[in-house]
């Protein structure tokens, strides 16, 4: 029988002694004439699509339920290797041929709403001839609008075999990323207006921030290039000559996120000199001011030392408008330096 004939029931309602993994895992099972959508609560049902002709999507959600990828792994035979980088979801993105099926992994990227932090989540694909298993770190739909174009007839991803699908999460990822950037590029023009307005500490701890997640960024995203490049240049029959078109402009999707990741670094080091020169400039202003005011009350200070001298025979003691004309002639001093520094256009 088809796996497209069977009932939701078969996947849903498995009573026998199998595992029943606390993980959600739903199936997309699709062809251009039918489209069959269920939860799958018992690994060994996924078996007959897997094996079907028709194109089979199962997505895990949490890889850290316990038993679900080693299940998966005994039920389909997978390398211990690739079980291994499936559940320690550190790995760098990277691409792997296994002959019957091919190994990807790339890093999802998202900004939570509540804290406006970029969270970073590992995807792992396995691709085989009928079939793509997606494993996410964590519980969540990441990939809702896909699921609404299968759900669509006519459209290209229903059409197409196992390949366009693993390209079409792929992408779905890489335009996320456009987000992100977005979410950063929003965050460095609030940096810009305050540079330009008042620049603070916290301004610079903002940029150093800044600095650090694009860092992040940079490292999560920029093998993937090698990545898409290496499906494109896979002599596997698992990759058609039909989605190579695609994987080009995959390839250059995810050069556009490195490069506009590039440019955004360049961006905050230089409004790191910025504010630097910023700071320097109002250090050097209120040095200037002070260094102008020493400079008028020096002489000033010159002239009450000198009279402040406690000589009996000091010349003008004793005369009667001494301490008006000595205060007139401080007053003028003043005056007089004070236009000088404006001649001299030093304030």
């Amino acid at each position: 029988m088809h796996p497209s004939k069977l009932k939701s029931s078969t996947l849903v309602s498995a009573t026998h002694a199998d595992i029943m993994p606390p993980a959600q895992i739903t199936l997309f099972d699709f062809d251009e004439q039918h489209v069959l959508e269920n939860v799958v609560h018992n690994i060994e049902d996924c078996l007959p699509f897997v094996n079907a002709q028709s194109v089979s999507w199962i997505n895990v959600d949490d890889v850290q339920a316990p038993g679900v990828v080693d299940s998966f792994s005994k039920l389909l035979k997978f390398h211990p290797l690739m079980v291994e980088d499936i559940i320690h979801t550190e790995q760098r993105p990277k691409y792997e041929d296994y002959g019957d099926y091919i190994f990807i992994v790339l890093k999802m990227l998202d900004v939570d709403t509540r804290t406006h932090e970029i969270s970073i989540e590992q995807l792992s694909l396995v691709l085989g001839e009928h079939y793509l298993i997606s494993f996410q770190e964590r519980p969540g739909d990441a990939f809702a609008h896909l699921r609404e174009r299968i759900r669509k007839d006519g459209s290209r991803i229903r059409k197409s075999p196992s390949d366009y699908t693993a390209y079409a999460l792929m992408d779905a990822v890489v335009d996320r990323y456009f987000d992100v950037l977005e979410h950063i590029g929003n965050k460095i023009e609030l940096l810009e207006a305050l540079l330009t307005k008042h620049p603070k500490t916290d301004t610079l701890r903002s940029i150093h921030k800044l600095r650090r997640e694009l860092i992040f960024l940079r490292k999560s995203v920029w093998p993937l290039r090698d990545v898409v490049a290496s499906m494109q240049r896979a002599e596997s029959v698992l990759i058609h000559a039909g989605t190579e078109l695609y994987l080009r402009d995959l390839h250059d999707h995810v050069i556009r996120v490195t490069d506009s990741i590039d440019t955004y670094r360049d961006m905050l080091s230089s409004m790191q000199d910025v504010y630097l020169s910023s700071i320097s400039n109002r250090t050097n202003e209120i040095m200037k001011v002070l260094t102008l005011f020493s400079s008028i009350f020096l002489p000033l200070t010159l002239v009450a030392g000198i009279f402040g001298m406690n000589f009996h025979n000091f010349p003008g003691l004793d005369a009667t408008y001494g301490l008006h004309v000595t205060i007139l002639l401080m007053v003028l001093l003043g005056i007089g330096m004070t236009l000088f520094f404006r001649y001299k256009k030093w304030i």
